[in-house]
């Protein structure tokens, strides 16, 4: 029930929710809220005053040890939806398309269908975007809410300095149960081979909180001079923990 009362307040676009529209296009805002959608920090170090700013119209919190978070559940998952709404609609894309005979989400489907959907379209899309460093990850959040909109809900994780984030899709099939997917988001800054051990351990430690039978690892290389065959990737590995906490769990790493 709170979930659906959090999803009609969102629709309802309530006016303090729908003025936060505007708050997210002052450059001010953009520095501060961009870096936490990423995950970290670029270009130059946060300016106090901005964080002052943004602090004082309650979108952020900012722990003791100095930590800045999204302030609220709700503003978690209505500023990537606010800034990926015109995306979305555009998205000529159908939710039955990616929905078996018994009601499962065919997630490896979706997410191919994204890969091509990224490469052929995400230069000309993300440059319209006010935040393009968080331009992946806005995209693809967009494309996932039009899918999952009416069958299931998507929840978000992420804050400054998490290097990731993190997606939760909880689905409700035909007889009722629930199938849970976690796909994790990295930017790829060192090796693939360094991103991909550094995500497949935080991609883990995710799904086991939320009891996910299923998990996908994203990483979207930036490099502008790189060709698109040497960006993309698809590959199945299996997370086998530490010495003191020895497990098998199937991730699939996809390059984009």
């Amino acid at each position: 029930m709170v979930e659906e009362a959090k999803e009609r307040l969102i629709l309802r676009r309530e006016t303090h929710l729908d003025q936060l529209t505007d708050k997210l296009k002052e450059e001010r805002v953009r520095r501060v809220i961009e870096p936490i959608l990423v995950g970290e920090l670029y270009q130059g170090m946060l300016r106090a005053e901005d964080i002052e700013y943004v602090l004082d119209l309650g979108l952020i919190t900012q722990e003791v040890g100095g930590e800045i978070t999204i302030s609220n559940r709700i503003y978690q998952e209505i500023i990537p939806r606010q800034l990926a709404w015109e995306s979305q609609s555009g998205m000529a894309i159908r939710q039955s398309w990616y929905v078996d005979e018994e009601g499962r989400l065919k997630i490896t489907s979706l997410l191919e269908s994204f890969r091509q959907f990224f490469r052929e379209n995400s230069e000309s899309w993300i440059e319209r975007f006010h935040y393009k460093e968080a331009g992946p990850q806005i995209l693809l959040q967009a494309f996932l809410q039009r899918i999952i909109n009416g069958g299931g809900r998507i929840d978000r994780e992420y804050g400054l300095g998490r290097t990731r984030t993190d997606l939760f899709i909880l689905w409700r099939r035909k007889d009722g149960s629930f199938q849970r997917v976690i796909i994790e988001l990295k930017v790829l800054h060192r090796s693939r081979e360094q991103t991909i051990i550094d995500g497949m351990a935080q991609t883990w430690k995710y799904a086991d909180r939320c009891g996910a039978d299923e998990a996908h690892l994203i990483i979207f290389d930036r490099t502008v001079e790189k060709p698109w065959d040497e960006k993309i990737f698809l590959e199945d590995r299996v997370y086998e923990g530490s010495e003191d906490h020895p497990m098998r769990f199937p991730i699939t790493i996809w390059g984009m």
